[in-house]
């Protein structure tokens, strides 16, 4: 079994899908002749043509319409944004056109559209280009949004969003484009959008966790003295209950680590629900790992204190397994 950039993941999805139905289209910047910003679309062209990998003008407000436009006449439009950070201008397109185009039509046009961009922090981009943003789609009706977190989840839910009738956000996490595990591609291989996986099992307590902060949360469990179960969340919206809900009623403890601000991460959502329908199960308060309320700095130095690290939320969650008190975040300690 040969090990497969995530970059790799991405790339093999987008050809296996335009191979397989010819209605799948693709546009944004750079994406053909020069291969994407990150080589996640190289060859593309050569292999589906001009007219299939299209290479737009830098005005996300403009190919966005066109891609709402081409989806609701009948083709499958995947819009590549270079960071997410750039559909802001292009966000009544999406949130207000594409997400309610169903609705709007009482169900006789749909918007089989994917937006997919690269997001997150770890690599010295600053602040205008190290941001998840997933809250800025999230409370969107008609949306669904999803996190890749490694090679194989990347193949499987972009093949799902692409599938899938209504338009969809897929978060790429692009410090992970470069990592690489044993995967074997299947091209009938998926992962339904709103079901998350168990990871690690445990009994102490459970820890949700999406995209770069999975392998976090992996490490965290591995070196915590509590027997710590990580869930990997792959879609945030919806997110898959079941799962979530059963796992804490085993463990009683739920801890979500975040690659967001406390003011909009996903967490609060989940935590909320959590304290509503299972809080007799409940051991201890729920406990979310956040980012800072502040910009993603540009220091590399900075950025790394800014990011939880392996040690510093295996150290939060032993806490709270061994007091039954949620733990204080760095920030608020340090001097």
């Amino acid at each position: 079994m040969a090990k497969i950039w995530v970059r790799q993941a991405v790339l093999r999805a987008l050809d296996d899908a335009m191979t397989e139905d010819p209605t799948v289209i693709m546009m944004g910047e750079d994406i053909a002749a020069a291969g994407g910003p990150f080589k996640v679309t190289e060859g593309l062209l050569a292999v589906h043509g001009p007219q299939r990998v299209i290479d737009t003008p830098i005005s996300e407000m403009a190919f966005m319409g066109a891609a709402v436009g081409a989806a609701v006449c009948g083709l499958k439009p995947i819009v590549e944004m270079m960071f997410i950070e750039f559909i802001g201008v292009a966000l009544d397109q999406l949130t207000t056109q594409a997400a309610t185009m169903r609705y709007l039509s009482r169900g006789k046009l749909t918007t089989p559209l994917v937006v997919r961009a690269s997001a997150g922090a770890g690599q010295g981009f600053g602040c205008q280009h190290s941001q998840m943003l997933d809250h800025w789609f999230r409370g969107t009706p008609g949306l669904k949004v999803c996190v890749t977190s490694n090679a194989r989840t990347t193949y499987g839910l972009l093949r799902s969003a692409i599938e899938d009738p209504d338009p969809v956000v897929v978060l790429e996490p692009r410090i992970l484009y470069a990592e690489r595990e044993e995967y074997e591609f299947d091209s009938s291989y998926r992962i339904p959008l709103g079901r998350a996986e168990i990871v690690k099992a445990g009994k102490d307590a459970t820890l949700l966790a999406c995209g770069a902060m999975v392998r976090v949360a992996k490490e965290a469990a591995e070196n915590s003295s509590a027997d710590i179960e990580v869930i990997d969340m792959l879609t945030l919206w919806p997110w898959d209950r079941d799962t979530i809900m059963e796992s804490v009623s085993r463990t009683g403890r739920l801890v979500t680590l975040e690659e967001a601000t406390a003011g909009n991460g996903w967490g609060a959502e989940v935590v909320s629900s959590v304290a509503v329908e299972a809080f007799g199960s409940l051991k201890a308060p729920p406990h979310r790992i956040t980012l800072p309320d502040a910009p993603v700095p540009y220091s590399g130095k900075l950025e790394a204190r800014f990011l939880p690290s392996a040690a510093y939320v295996a150290e939060q969650v032993s806490t709270l397994v061994s007091t039954n008190k949620t733990p204080m975040p760095w920030w608020r300690n340090a001097a």
